[in-house]
């Protein structure tokens, strides 16, 4: 049975890394006392042991191990042996084409699929839905598909941010983008509020956290859903 938690971010406002989560992601992960982390995006374009090295300070909270996937001399490998996985975020470009290059894809699948638990937060959760297309990040590296791991039936967009009242900034908001998208395409997009995630267990998908999410649906205006509504109808 597939479990997973697409986070919308790593950070809240006020809070370190993680810590808003660590409570859902002791239960989350109790079975695991090490989990893979995939450091790819690179934020910044930090280092993949300097990534590693924040995500294994924030589990130690935990009491939860943590190894890079770039220690491995397989990729794919260490993904078929992982008691669990996290992907960081960051650019979701260069995550996708590393995943590609390292053919993380099909194991990736694979893994989940099977009852691997995955946490993915901004970058590592825009691999989640159908295709990377809704991300917020710049193109910076051209990976050889957009289409991602097709976890949720539906693609994301992390960080979403609603207009500013009054303000006198007059360029595009995030739903002129996402009605962008769906000036070409016809599947869903969940607007995923910093603070709040989806919990898939199975063929269910909750929606948690402290945030409403917004639903953009092809041919229809966008709504609010409220935190504890269930997604998997969206198709």
């Amino acid at each position: 049975m597939k479990q997973l938690l697409i986070a919308s971010t790593s950070t809240i406002h006020g809070s370190g890394y993680l810590e808003y989560l660590l409570g859902d992601l002791e239960i989350f992960f109790k079975n695991c006392k090490t989990i893979l982390f995939i450091p790819y995006a690179r934020p910044g374009g930090i280092s993949h042991d300097e990534y590693t090295e924040k995500a294994r300070e924030a589990f130690s909270k935990i009491n939860i191990q943590v190894k890079g996937i770039h220690e491995f001399e397989s990729a794919a490998e260490a993904i078929k042996q992982a008691e669990g996985i996290f992907t960081g975020g960051g650019n979701t470009f260069v995550l996708l084409n590393q995943l590609y290059k390292n053919k993380c894809i099909e194991a990736l699948q694979n893994a989940i699929n099977n009852g691997t638990p995955y946490l993915g937060t901004s970058a590592g959760s825009n691999i989640c839905g159908l295709t990377i297309n809704t991300t917020n990040d710049m193109p910076i590296m051209y990976p050889p598909s957009f289409k991602a791991l097709t976890f949720v039936p539906f693609n994301i967009n992390p960080h979403y941010l609603d207009p500013i009242t009054n303000s006198k900034h007059m360029g595009e908001t995030r739903e002129t983008r996402i009605k962008e998208f769906h000036a070409y395409n016809t599947f869903p997009v969940i607007g995923l509020r910093e603070g709040s995630w989806l919990e898939v267990k199975g063929k269910n998908i909750l929606l948690k956290g402290t945030l409403d999410a917004r639903v953009f649906e092809y041919g229809k205006e966008p709504y609010e859903v409220k935190t504890g509504t269930t997604l998997q109808h969206l198709k």
